[in-house]
């Protein structure tokens, strides 16, 4: 491995994890592009890679902060992350069926999409007191 590469790879991580952090996103948002981008990698291996380090705790200091102060919903998570199993292993056996051509413009579609819905059609939800409570309840739990 080259030390460009090395330095790429160590850049690409750094602000994936910094978003993670910071807004929430970095596996199919930044590290996928960037895969592709500037280190050439096909559309399915940048998505394999980046699945690969999601497997691992990368985010486990981020989420350790976001519990302690009441912002995670234990239960909420346990159930997301058993239906993700699922759709990760089906959406995988979809993926490995198209060409890397069909690949990038579904990624694409679903940026824009994603894109779309935040910049025009999201509403501002506050919190209340008592779902505040709630959450903070299942914490101790």
């Amino acid at each position: 491995m080259s030390l460009t590469t090395l330095v790429i790879l160590v850049s690409i991580g750094l602000v994936a994890g910094f978003l993670s952090g910071l807004v929430g996103i970095g596996g199919g948002v930044i590290i996928v592009p960037a895969l592709v981008l500037f280190l050439g990698f096909s559309q399915k291996e940048a998505q394999g890679t980046s699945l690969g380090i999601l497997l691992l705790p990368v985010g486990i200091l981020a989420v350790v902060q976001y519990y302690k102060q009441g912002f995670l919903n234990v239960n909420f998570v346990l159930i997301v992350a058993l239906s993700f199993i699922a759709g990760g292993f089906l959406g995988s056996k979809l993926a490995l069926t198209l060409s890397d051509a069909k690949m990038k413009k579904v990624f694409a579609i679903i940026m824009m999409l994603i894109a779309i819905k935040m910049l025009f059609f999201d509403k501002t939800k506050s919190i209340n007191n008592s779902e505040l409570t709630k959450i903070q309840q299942s914490k101790t739990q």
